[in-house]
């Protein structure tokens, strides 16, 4: 924690990505072969969902989130993150994990829900080496109801389309429709020049060991085996 600041001012000097808190999705060469695939993701979400109930709260995960979240209106079910991959939600979704492999420096994939009224408190990721892309799959309401500040723009999620944003900006997020707002949510290593994506690779290595991810990983698995039943 104590290196952060130095490294997030390497990132923005080095970044071959503009410093902004939103991004333009030509910046992505690879988005558009993401967004024409969309309905296949949501086909493997519509299986995921009729279990829905059992999902964990963001914060069952991850406790250090409660800070941001303490109900369980916002539930998260995840392919990859904090270092594991989960190969029985893969095989559940194998069409979706293809998919994402067309995106570089994967390091965070699941489907992030929001129950009907659900408000995210204001907050800010800890690092910016790593830029998050959400894909609008089941989205209620494209108006100032079901939306996502980051920094000072407001964003709204559409069907089918990539946002993609730093969330090392303050950012938080709602859903005040009578209906669930469901995302892909992924995390991808910020695209850096030389010597910066040397020192971003050796960090976010360095942080799968970390007590708080190591706690997460230890409760991501025990919610596996309730749900999986193995």
């Amino acid at each position: 924690m104590r290196i952060l600041p130095f490294v997030e001012r390497l990132n923005r000097t080095f970044s071959k990505v503009p410093n902004v808190a939103v991004f333009d999705n030509t910046a992505f060469p690879w988005v558009p072969g993401i967004e024409r695939e969309w309905r296949t993701i949501r086909a493997e979400l519509d299986r995921v969902l009729s279990r829905k109930d059992e999902l964990p709260g963001f914060q069952d995960i991850l406790p250090d989130l409660a800070s941001v979240t303490r109900d369980r209106g916002w539930k998260s079910f995840m392919l990859t993150g904090m270092g594991i991959r989960s190969t029985r939600s893969i095989g559940l979704c194998p069409e979706t994990w293809r998919i994402l492999q067309e995106i570089p420096g994967l390091s965070t994939a699941m489907f992030s829900i929001f129950e009907p009224g659900k408000q995210l408190q204001p907050h800010r990721g800890p690092y910016n080496g790593v830029l998050r892309l959400h894909l609008g799959l089941v989205v209620p309401d494209t108006s100032d109801d079901v939306a996502i500040r980051v920094g000072s723009q407001v964003c709204h999620w559409e069907e089918g389309a990539v946002l993609i944003f730093d969330d090392s900006y303050e950012h938080e997020a709602w859903n005040k429709s009578d209906r669930i707002r469901v995302v892909l949510f992924v995390d991808f290593a910020r695209p850096l020049k030389f010597p910066a994506n040397i020192v971003n690779s050796l960090l976010l290595k360095c942080a799968a060991h970390s007590l708080f991810v190591r706690e997460g990983q230890d409760n991501q698995r025990r919610w596996e085996l309730d749900f999986y039943g193995t």
